[in-house]
């Protein structure tokens, strides 16, 4: 993905975060960064102390190693399933796997790509057999590390290149010297963010402990690194962006609610970057340049949402921001990109998306609907910030990236871009809307195959997350195809506390509201079976990472409503971690979930609806959980902790309902515990394995294993 207001949009609602007054070029109390520059690539190698310390277990490694061993008992009985599903799921994703999620830059009369664990450089219409190879994973000394993003100079003399592990929250940046023979020039440990301010100078944000607080300069003309700008707020998380001409240099730290900016002059990169608002709790802005002026998304004034406004780079302080467009009310703005003369705001509204083009000549807005069947989309990587047409990509959860062409001067699609490609031929959509305790609509969006009957029959996977205003994943998946074809239904359930209908949903979803978002999940599901969606005996909830909070709480009140449950990484002990504040988001996370540290009511209120603090014996849904060892994200300990006690809730429920109820079917609790410390981002190879055997333990609940 680009570096854009999508990535902004992320950073200020995701998991960073950052705050308080920042110091710019500390001279005391500050360990600089260091920068190892050689000759060689071997000697170029650096990892030098810092970056996320595995976390300890103590006394939790007797309990992990039988978790272990337990796991690996259970895993016998999914064995043959998993086989069957995994070779099913290799031939959907050999054929729909496309390069649409590799790194491309076209820039200059260069193209710069990722194929094969590799960075190419072409001329633009060369031949591709004299691309040359500027950078190969398989020579690095680093096992299991992706390519993440790829930055060039503007003279093309270097390179940049971030890659992190796909197990751990290891990151670094490499830097290439484009000679006639491509050399590694250094290794640059634990980065974020970087961008080239000029030929020879780079910015860099480091990350440690989860947290991303300091900018560095790398100068690489005198091999010399400096510290530019430090944020003390551990609220806070700090990025970095350039703007589309090339410009500015931003330096964007953000919290939950809050961020505030400051300016580099790539002209000047030496000099100190400069303030454009003072940040003020509750407001959100980023900033694009052109001409002179400042483009500033921010979430400043009323209605609540997202506007456009400009200002002055003399004097861009608040009192000088003039609207220019506002983004509707109940509207989400997904993404925002700057052309030369155009903005284009990617929207969701009521479930369908829409396009509006923003001329920033004649200051009007045209307004496109895009196809009905699209639920997500994608801009293509790196814009051509002149070009007069965009391209991007239209999914849905079981409908392949579909690639469209739009003329910005024209304003509609190109003839030869796909814009009416229907839904996947055997897949049928709906959109449905249930009425939450406090009457508050909530969307759903279904999928079923084409031309079913009996859908009360039939398997449901539900799927939710809701929080820090990220909409639900409504990305392609290959298994999604796999499972419509046997005859599921799938739901995914757009509930309070994500962003699908704009700021005022995560709000209504979030700190001291955070029951709305269990309720609509219950409406939800209540909705679908009503409606005749199968039942709850044929009914899964899959979620991940904060989404187990809505799912943990959906056992503990209203548990008959499923029959099983699928979670990763999953975050089921809100109240002791938001108590820890030694965990390394601790603080930052508190804009989303309260202080129980210093407000009681706070704490009351977490712990009402925490899914380990509610356990008790009751019947309880299969649960099938995967996390990872060192996941800094989510502590492992609480997982522990959250199945044993489950666990231990089962077996006295089904003990004091021994006599009552003979045949009682006793729920199947599992925790898969793999090595490694990465947060729901496994490799390809890891990612395929998970998807079977989570897939491997719901077809065996529900007694599908011959299909």
């Amino acid at each position: 993905m680009q570096l854009g207001m999508k990535t902004f949009l992320h950073l200020c609602i995701g998991h960073y975060k950052n705050k308080c007054s920042p110091t710019l070029a500390l001279k005391h109390h500050t360990k600089l960064q260091v920068v190892f520059f050689a000759k060689y690539f071997i000697n170029s190698y650096i990892v030098p102390g810092g970056g996320v310390q595995p976390r300890r277990f103590f006394s939790w490694k007797e309990l992990l190693k039988s978790e272990q061993e337990n796991w690996k008992a259970c895993s016998a009985n999914y064995t043959d399933i998993t086989k069957r599903i995994k070779r099913r799921l290799e031939i959907h994703y050999d054929k729909y796997t496309s390069s649409q999620n590799h790194q491309v830059v076209r820039f200059g009369e260069y193209v710069y790509f990722e194929e094969n664990g590799c960075i190419l450089r072409s001329k633009l219409g060369a031949d591709e057999r004299n691309n040359e190879v500027l950078l190969s994973t398989e020579a690095l000394p680093f096992p299991n590390f992706l390519i993440q993003s790829i930055r060039i100079s503007p003279d093309h003399r270097y390179m940049a290149t971030g890659i992190k592990s796909a197990n751990s929250e290891e990151s670094g940046c490499i830097v290439v010297k484009l000679n006639t023979l491509p050399k590694v020039e250094c290794i640059i440990p634990d980065v974020f963010s970087f961008e080239w301010a000029t030929h020879e100078i780079l910015f860099y944000t480091v990350l440690k402990n989860l947290q991303c607080h300091d900018v560095y300069l790398s100068d690489f003309s005198k091999k010399h690194s400096k510290l530019v700008y430090t944020e003390h707020d551990g609220r806070y998380f700090v990025d970095l962006y350039l703007t589309k001409d090339r410009r500015f240099l931003t330096i964007n730290s953000n919290s939950k609610t809050t961020s505030e900016v400051w300016l580099v002059d790539c002209c000047h990169p030496f000099k100190s970057p400069v303030l454009v608002q003072q940040r003020i709790k509750g407001v959100i802005y980023h900033v694009e340049h052109r001409n002179d002026e400042l483009f500033i998304l921010t979430t400043h004034g009323n209605p609540m949402g997202y506007k456009l406004m400009k200002a002055p780079v003399s004097s861009c302080g608040l009192e000088n921001w003039l609207p220019i467009y506002t983004v509707k009310e109940s509207t989400k703005l997904i993404d925002l990109e700057m052309f030369k003369d155009y903005c284009v705001a990617f929207l969701k509204y009521h479930g369908h998306l829409y396009l509006d083009i923003i001329s920033l000549v004649s200051n009007s807005v045209h307004s496109t609907k895009l196809p009905a069947w699209a639920c997500s989309f994608e801009l293509e990587p790196h814009p051509d910030y002149t070009s007069s047409t965009f391209y991007f990509w239209l999914v849905s959860p079981i409908q392949p990236p579909i690639r469209f062409a739009y003329s910005l001067t024209k304003n509609r699609f190109l003839e030869h871009s796909e814009s009416e490609v229907p839904v996947a031929m055997n897949g049928h959509t709906i959109r449905l809307e249930a009425r939450s305790k406090d009457e508050t609509c909530v969307p759903i969006t279904v999928f079923h195959r084409a031309n079913s009957i009996e859908l009360h029959r039939m398997p449901l996977l539900v799927h939710v997350y809701g929080a820090y205003g990220i909409d639900l994943n409504m990305s392609f998946k290959a298994e999604n195809l796999m499972l419509i074809k046997d005859g599921w239904i799938l739901a995914y359930c757009h509930v309070r506390g994500g962003g699908e209908v704009g700021l005022g949903w995560h709000k209504d979803g979030c700190m001291m509201k955070k029951h709305n978002g269990i309720q609509d999940l219950q409406a939800c599901i209540k909705l679908l079976h009503t409606l005749g969606y199968s039942q709850p005996k044929h009914t899964a909830l899959m979620s991940l990472s904060a989404g187990g909070v809505l799912a943990g709480a959906l056992c503990n009140d209203d548990p008959c409503l499923i029959r099983a449950v699928v979670l990763q990484a999953p975050f089921l002990d809100v109240l002791n971690t938001m108590l820890d504040p030694h965990l390394p988001l601790t603080i930052e996370e508190q804009e989303e979930w309260g202080n129980p540290l210093t407000d009681e009511a706070c704490k009351e209120y977490i712990k009402s609806y925490c899914p380990y603090q509610n356990i008790r014996p009751q019947k309880y849904p299969s649960v099938f959980i995967t996390a990872s060892e060192n996941d800094q994200r989510v502590p492992l300990a609480g997982l522990l902790r959250y199945i044993c006690r489950l666990r231990k809730a089962v077996q006295d429920h089904a003990k004091s309902n021994s006599t009552d109820k003979k045949g009682l079917q006793t729920p199947h609790i599992i925790l898969d515990v793999q090595p490694g410390g990465g947060h729901c981002t496994p490799s390809w190879e890891d990612s395929l394995n998970q998807v079977a055997t989570q897939l491997a333990f719901l077809y065996d609940e529900f007694g599908l294993k011959q299909k």
